[in-house]
């Protein structure tokens, strides 16, 4: 059996859990999650946990069963908590504003960058140079991060560009006559 999926998943008080036999749904005061159950794990409610269990002894179904666990893991956090990430602009004139569900950066280009938020992801600029990004699904909040970030990515020379607050950019010696 997985390491991973050995583990129970605690669920909090005020968070739902519905588990049918194909697809489990996990609601909370941050919104509701449902993820998909493949055939080679079945997840039972034991009281205040949630356990993983592989169906059959094949190596495909143990490597399930912990993914399916961490999957499961990360909605229950999202539904209670929530999940955050930061992003700051470094650069001359990069700038970012937050209006309603859109975002526009301006990251030099001759044109200013209009993205779109999608549904379940929200948007804050404390700073015109940071970007806050929250959410209940781990994977879409990482994901719009990403593609932020994917527009102008720090360079290795200066060091300018949309990067995670989290994130460190080794510089490059210029070169030298």
């Amino acid at each position: 059996m997985s390491r991973v999926a050995k583990n129970p998943v605690v669920v909090p008080s005020g968070v739902e859990v519905s588990v049918a036999v194909d697809k489990i749904s996990i609601k909370g005061p941050k919104g509701t999650l449902t993820q998909l159950l493949n055939g080679d794990v079945a997840v039972e409610r034991q009281g205040d946990k949630l356990l993983c269990k592989a169906t059959s002894g094949s190596r495909q179904a143990n490597a399930q069963s912990g993914t399916i666990r961490a999957l499961l893991a990360n909605m229950v956090q999202g539904v209670s908590q929530g999940f955050e990430r930061k992003l700051t602009l470094v650069g001359v004139g990069y700038r970012a504003q937050a209006a309603g569900d859109t975002l526009n950066l301006s990251l030099g280009f001759s044109h200013p960058v209009a993205y779109k938020m999608p549904a379940g992801v929200k948007v804050a600029t404390p700073s015109q140079t940071e970007i806050v990004l929250t959410g209940s699904d781990k994977q879409q909040v990482g994901q719009v991060a990403a593609e932020i970030r994917a527009y102008r990515s720090p360079e290795p020379y200066k060091g300018k560009g949309v990067r995670y607050a989290d994130e460190v950019v080794i510089l490059k010696e210029t070169k030298k006559k």
